[in-house]
């Protein structure tokens, strides 16, 4: 097929560092030539792709204040895409509303999929304008505020399968399983919604250290300032920063357990996965696409509160990590979300046949 991947400007794809959607992207785009389609990629120049690169904007520009400044790229995006949309057998777009009325009017088919939480009131004054526009969702969880839309799928992300793998614990012999170290982790965003107090909560109650590998961005760097901070000095709790992905092997297959005590309708959390890839269980939140990614008793544990995540971190050795790792190559793999969305492809050049 002749598939054409719009992505966000925001990051580069990949992204350098923190980007859930952009590495998606890059996910889905490198397992679709590899299948040997024909893929081209919009994105901002500073990417990187084995598919054929068509740059809308020199560099990733993250979340640029100015309306018009943030604004041109994505109208100049969209009209590189339609100049070329009959090239293409599908048009899959990253880009939340923007393609909805332009693309509506042309013939060459669209799918949108959707990577943000829905539960906004910007939210339901647009969608609901264009009930017909074929969207993909992340999680069943995710679509629910939007229930009438026209939803051809949900689409569970997954990762390439070798990216990261379980490694044996510090100090053992080769070819040891990985047992998981004497911290808990967090891994993700410094922000409130992902939980990170709570995580210091549990790891404190547990007894157990807890290191946390994040990304402080500007719109939470007062927050962390004032709430997370001041807690770093009691002890227990080491802030390493930002990590990369050749660093996440270890950090997690080193890590007891992730924490995950998320308070938001996470739409689907990627760190989740990837956790599984280095055989690495997750206690979370029950919230979000928490209850459609981690199997309780099998890849983690689910709760409801602080007291509850205590209780689940004693239970951890009940855990079998090569059955969590086993479990990421049966679900969480690029090639599954690769052919998940070809099936949608196919349904929508059919239909437009």
């Amino acid at each position: 097929m002749r598939i054409a991947q719009i992505a966000p400007l925001f990051e580069a794809v990949p992204p350098r560092h923190y980007g859930g959607t952009e590495r998606v992207v890059h996910w889905l785009t490198e397992e679709l030539v590899a299948m040997g389609h024909e893929v081209t990629l919009f994105a901002s120049g500073d990417s990187s792709t084995s598919a054929r690169l068509v740059p809308a904007r020199k560099q990733a520009h993250r979340f640029v204040p100015n309306f018009e400044v943030n604004g041109a790229p994505y109208m100049r995006l969209l009209e590189m895409v339609y100049r070329q949309a009959p090239d293409f057998d599908v048009l899959h777009f990253h880009i939340d509303f923007w393609p909805f009325s332009l693309f509506s009017r042309q013939k060459t088919p669209f799918v949108t999929t959707l990577h943000g939480r829905l539960d906004r009131d910007f939210v339901r004054d647009i969608y609901p304008m264009f009930p017909d526009v074929p969207l993909v969702s992340i999680s069943d969880n995710q679509r629910s505020p939007l229930p009438e839309q026209n939803w051809a799928a949900t689409i569970l992300h997954g990762m390439p399968q070798d990216l990261l793998r379980p490694t044996a614990p510090r100090g053992a012999s080769p070819g040891s399983a990985p047992q998981g170290g004497g911290y808990l982790a967090f891994l993700g965003r410094m922000s409130p919604e992902k939980g990170v107090d709570s995580a210091i909560q549990i790891a404190r109650a547990a007894g157990i250290p807890l290191r946390i590998a994040a990304k402080i961005g500007a719109e939470d760097a007062a927050w962390h300032e004032e709430v997370i901070a001041p807690q770093l000095s009691a002890g227990g709790v080491d802030y390493i920063g930002e990590i990369d992905d050749s660093q996440k092997s270890d950090f997690l297959s080193n890590a007891r357990a992730l924490l995950l005590p998320i308070d938001w309708p996470e739409p689907f959390g990627l760190v989740m996965i990837e956790a599984m890839a280095c055989g690495c269980p997750v206690i979370a939140f029950r919230k979000g696409s928490v209850p459609e990614v981690i199997e309780d008793g099998l890849t983690g544990f689910i709760v409801d509160t602080v007291e509850q995540a205590v209780a689940a971190v004693s239970r951890l050795p009940e855990l079998d990590r090569t059955a969590v790792r086993r479990r990421f190559e049966e679900r969480w793999t690029a090639r599954r979300m690769a052919e998940d969305y070809l099936a949608v492809y196919a349904r929508l050049g059919a239909a437009a046949a």
